[in-house]
């Protein structure tokens, strides 16, 4: 099983600039897919970004493609989520997830799908 832990959560202004990691427990978390989430107070959970088990593939929504980047660091099972240029849009609880297949051909990462979850972390962008 594989436990995720989210943090680097935090109040940024618009503009700005924040990194969420994502830490996980579990040995083979190298070989899984993982993405990013969010979810707005009153607002469904909508995808983020997707990385694949090698950090090879990337997957991004429209709204935040050329602004965040997911990244991953296997050494230390930890994904990243490189939030450039926030706008007050981008302000949710931000969750981490992962797949336990390694490519993103292999599911549809966008689904909301995977089988592990963390419990979240609060980006708070003032405008």
């Amino acid at each position: 099983q594989v436990q995720l832990v989210e943090s680097g959560g935090g109040l940024v202004q618009a503009e700005g600039s924040l990194r969420l990691s994502c830490a996980a427990s579990g040995r083979t978390f190298s070989a899984n897919a993982a993405g990013w989430f969010r979810q707005a107070p009153g607002k469904e959970r909508e995808f983020v970004a997707a990385i694949s088990a090698s950090g090879a593939s990337t997957l991004y929504s429209n709204s935040v493609k050329g602004r965040f980047t997911i990244s991953r660091d296997n050494a230390k099972n930890t994904v990243y989520l490189q939030m450039n240029s926030v706008k007050p849009e981008d302000t949710a609880v931000y969750y981490c997830a992962a797949r336990i297949v390694p490519y993103l051909s292999d599911y549809d990462p966008i689904s909301g799908d995977y089988d592990y979850w963390g419990q979240g972390t609060q980006v708070t962008v003032s405008p």
